[in-house]
């Protein structure tokens, strides 16, 4: 432990010797308190309060990752470069202590680094506060400085699943050409099917059925809030939808009504219900009434969920900065990896080109989903194929399922809209992004680093 924490020690004196440390401090600090300048928000002290997380929030794991980045790639490749590693080696410490060492040295780094600019900006956030009008600051500590659960409807995946193979395989006895083309045939029957779970046509209504569970007991006596978006398939000529609803069962339970609303299509909306709406069992049900000449849909993922209070927002802030904190130890092994192998320079380039594959998941989730890399045509109305996409599907396909176990967190968006990050999420996120992805990178690129002939690496003579 004396090797790994000297290590450490060396990689901390590295950081304050080039004013990196103070660098990304000054930046960090300046865009918490430059943001709220800049920011132009919908007049609300609610909406001004979660652009200015999101935005605060946003750029420090944006700066904090690319210095990560760039000291992780830095700190090993140019040691190696110069030579200075070989004054390491010869002394009686393992290469894996260097390696881990380095990592232990710049985790630390941002550590430090993430509790000043969180304190920043959890500070702004509670001096801003006090500044607002009471009814103001109710809203805020209800709504946006607050941890609250959610509660959805149950996945109705399984039955869309099984509904699209019943249509599918009517399809293709009356059809068997359908069989050129199956994937994209199966694509257009489960869109259907979806929309059909979503829509809600004028003159109808959609009932919601949600079980609060064991929370049934602890949410009594304490108002909800339900937390709404919707699509439209017509304009409106105001641009809004009238909206009724109705919480709760009649001659079962207590009943409330709400006054007809006002509502724009592809927002969400917040509104408080009463409390002890549901029934014996904890089962919660909520009615909406389409009195629009227009068909309305719900998105399955995000149409309607039920938000209850569970926590404080210091501790929920913690717990998200926490996350946080795991994706820079990743970026923290991803970045020496490729310092094991290659020279500064390049090393960087490839940790930045692996970060970039990351933000274009979405790219990678829509070649999956339709199966090629061609794009639509909209002349035949199908979508063309390559040769390429039996490789390269499958490959999207497995990059995937590497890079959701980091992305399957967001404490940025579930802190900016008040919802509890708990310490089982905080946990998960250790165990997938640190524990598993960074042990993987870690073991590699302590095996590379083992291997690696140092005493070649200078053109010293």
């Amino acid at each position: 432990m004396q090797c790994l924490f000297a290590i450490v020690g060396l990689t901390w004196k590295a950081a304050f010797r080039f004013r990196l440390f103070l660098v990304v401090a000054v930046l960090l600090l300046a865009s918490v308190v430059g943001l709220p300048l800049l920011i132009k928000d919908d007049g609300t002290a609610r909406g001004f309060t979660q652009i200015l997380m999101t935005y605060t929030l946003s750029v420090i794991t944006g700066l904090l990752g690319l210095s990560t980045l760039w000291l992780a790639c830095g700190t090993l490749a140019r040691d190696i470069e110069e030579s200075q590693i070989q004054v390491v080696v010869v002394k009686p410490v393992a290469r894996w202590q260097i390696w881990l060492g380095k990592w232990l040295g710049i985790v630390l780094l941002d550590a430090a680094l993430l509790a000043l600019s969180g304190a920043s900006v959890y500070g702004l956030l509670q001096w801003r506060a006090t500044r607002l009008p009471a009814a103001e600051q109710k809203t805020l500590r209800n709504e946006v400085l607050v941890a609250r659960g959610s509660l959805k409807e149950p996945s109705v995946e399984n039955e869309i699943e099984s509904e699209t193979s019943r249509l599918l395989e009517d399809r293709l006895k009356k059809n068997p050409a359908t069989t050129a083309n199956l994937t994209e045939a199966r694509r257009q029957i489960r869109d259907q099917v979806k929309i059909e779970y979503q829509l809600v046509p004028p003159g109808y209504s959609r009932v919601w059925q949600i079980g609060l569970g064991l929370k049934k007991q602890s949410l009594r006596g304490q108002p909800l809030q339900l937390r709404i978006k919707f699509n439209a398939l017509d304009k409106s000529p105001s641009g809004t939808f009238a909206a009724l609803w109705q919480v709760g069962v009649p001659q079962k339970t207590r009943l409330w009504r709400s006054e007809t609303m006002r509502l724009a299509p592809d927002t969400f909306y917040e509104f408080e219900i009463p409390p002890d709406l549901f029934d014996e069992n904890g089962m919660l049900s909520i009615l909406f009434m389409n009195s629009n000449n227009s068909a309305l849909l719900f998105p399955l993922d995000e149409g309607l969920e039920v938000l209850y209070h569970e926590g404080g927002f210091g501790l929920n802030f913690a717990r998200g900065l926490g996350i946080i904190f795991c994706w820079m130890a990743l970026l923290a092994a991803l970045g020496l990896t490729a310092a094991s192998f290659l020279s500064f320079p390049v090393a960087a380039f490839f940790s930045l080109g692996l970060l970039a594959m990351v933000f274009s998941a979405g790219t990678l989730a829509n070649v999956v989903s339709e199966g090629t890399l061609m794009s639509y045509n909209s002349e035949t109305g199908v979508r063309g194929h390559s040769v390429a996409d039996a490789v390269v599907v499958p490959l999207f396909h497995a990059a995937l399922k590497v890079i959701n176990l980091a992305r399957d967190f967001s404490p940025i968006d579930s802190l900016s809209s008040g919802r509890s990050i708990s310490w089982a999420e905080l946990g998960a996120a250790f165990a997938q992004i640190v524990l598993l992805l960074g042990g993987i990178v870690g073991v590699v690129g302590i095996a590379i680093f083992n291997r690696r002939e140092l005493a070649t690496a200078s053109s010293n003579p």
